[in-house]
């Protein structure tokens, strides 16, 4: 979702500030544009980043049989690594 807002926002400021030849009494239409074009790829640079960051789960289970009494014993190992 933040990808997606991030690519509207760098549209929206990129027809502000290159499409519209329009003047706006007191509103700077292209410095808004500017505004919304930085946001934009802020945006998409974080939705970037927190998408690629993925978050890794290892789950081993093991059964052995004692050797000495003959019982199983089981063991789990659980692992998570951040990326």
């Amino acid at each position: 979702m933040s990808i997606g807002l991030g690519i509207f926002l760098l549209v929206v400021g990129a027809i502000l500030v290159w499409a519209l030849d329009v003047t706006v009494t007191g509103v700077d239409l292209q410095l808004i544009g500017y505004i919304l074009l930085a946001a934009g790829a802020l945006v998409t640079i974080l939705g970037i980043v927190l998408m690629t960051r993925r978050r890794n789960s290892t789950s081993t289970t093991r059964t052995i049989a004692d050797p000495a009494n003959g019982e199983q014993v089981t063991r789990r190992e659980n692992s998570i690594d951040d990326l």
